[in-house]
């Protein structure tokens, strides 16, 4: 089950979970490049699980911040530049 959705103009739209961590990453992108999901979801008050999952959809959105998937130790970690 997709948490997104593609617009009639092929953009696609994003889940108020999915906005919430893309405006959390926004907002910190500058100050930092790499981010847990465990980390992220404990300011967001999600799990870590529902971070991963979301992350996805802004990894393959295009957006004016750019999100790879990087390692894995203790959480996922994403690297995230603007």
């Amino acid at each position: 089950m997709s948490t997104t959705a593609e617009t009639a103009t092929g953009a696609m739209t994003l889940s108020e979970k999915q906005q919430r961590i893309l405006g959390y990453l926004r907002e910190h992108a500058d100050e930092q490049t790499y981010f847990k999901s465990r980390l992220i979801a404990d300011d967001l008050e999600m799990s870590a699980k529902e971070v991963g999952t979301n992350m996805k959809a802004i990894e393959q959105g295009e957006f004016e911040v750019s999100v790879e998937k990087w390692g894995y130790s203790s959480s996922t970690t994403w690297m995230v530049t603007t």
